[in-house]
């Protein structure tokens, strides 16, 4: 793997956490705590590798231009700007969620869940539209 496979994996990793938080979701909605704890771990797992190789990734590139031109661009600073504040925000939101979860304060963790939840979601797939706007377009 090099560095410029990065992006690609980066992309790999939001859709897998995309994945997995629907189905912890669908999970704690039809009664399976185990499997929803398993899927959330398995999400927290999978954008904590987004962010190492996200890190290293552009510590090394740097910034990456967007070339496209009219509407495109506005959509496209528009889904940036919303998943970058987004995802400031979403790392402590998640660490207190996950730290409720594990102390087992349910209640406590289902009231910050549902709003870590949608917004962790967002993240996750704009991470990928990004990726493909940016590198697939």
């Amino acid at each position: 793997m090099t560095l410029r496979d990065l992006p690609a994996l980066n992309a790999a990793l939001n859709a897998t956490s995309a994945l997995l938080l629907a189905a912890g979701y669908a999970a704690i909605r039809t009664g399976r705590r185990e499997a929803h704890r398993r899927f959330m771990l398995a999400a927290c797992t999978s954008s904590t590798l987004f962010l190492v190789s996200y890190l290293v990734y552009h510590f090394q590139v740097g910034s990456v231009r967007f070339t496209g031109q009219g509407p495109i661009r506005t959509v496209y600073f528009v889904i940036l700007i919303t998943h970058t504040v987004l995802a400031v925000a979403i790392v402590p939101l998640v660490l207190v969620t996950l730290t409720r979860a594990l102390r087992e304060r349910f209640d406590a963790h289902r009231r910050i869940a549902r709003l870590t939840l949608p917004l962790w979601a967002y993240v996750s797939v704009t991470g990928v539209v990004i990726y493909w706007m940016l590198y697939r377009l």
